[in-house]
């Protein structure tokens, strides 16, 4: 049933947002040089290794490590790369992550592919056997603001009380912090 959601609702919102999507595909590609999407590397279910698409926020040749690992992200952003992280439109590529079946609307954020200690603790706590989510328990309990082993334990939680009503809670709150950009890293 979660997948069938997922796709049905990510097919809606694709619809929906395309004249959205479009605009900030043409923003991007008109206030920095390079493409307006960004293929990241990311970790998945078991662990594998897929491709995740987002608007690009940072100049083209920016390290691939967390933002919070920078020492000035500010710097590398492109121009309106600060307003899209803040509004969560970098995100609207994703959409094709949940269709394709990578992704799901809801699930522990997927991690960089270099991000050893978050693989790991997660993999520990058998978090890594969930579908990544476009939010997650985590992210309403704190976004980026989260150390990583405090963002494993929001995503044990999850794996535990796991449920439809749940993940619905989940996007509620989601929606609601995203409209007031509670806890977003600049």
């Amino acid at each position: 049933m979660k997948r069938l959601f997922d796709f049905c609702l990510a097919l809606l919102l694709s619809l929906l947002l395309a004249l959205p999507t479009f605009i900030v595909f043409l923003a991007v590609r008109r206030t920095s040089p390079g493409p307006a999407l960004y293929w990241s590397d990311r970790v998945g279910r078991g662990n594998r290794i897929f491709r995740m698409p987002k608007f690009r926020t940072m100049r083209v040749g920016a390290p691939i490590v967390a933002t919070h690992l920078l020492p000035d992200p500010s710097a590398l952003l492109t121009p309106i790369g600060s307003f899209l992280r803040r509004s969560s439109l970098d995100e609207l590529p994703q959409l094709w992550s949940i269709l394709v079946g990578n992704m799901s609307f809801v699930g522990p954020r997927p991690a960089l592919f270099n991000q050893e200690d978050l693989i790991q603790l997660r993999t520990e706590q058998g978090v890594h056997e969930l579908l990544p989510g476009l939010t997650g328990w985590a992210q309403v309990n704190g976004r980026d603001e989260l150390p990583i082993p405090e963002k494993v334990k929001l995503d044990v939680e999850y794996l535990c009380r796991k449920s439809f009503w749940f993940d619905l809670k989940i996007i509620w709150m989601t929606v609601s912090k995203v409209l007031r950009q509670d806890g977003v890293s600049h």
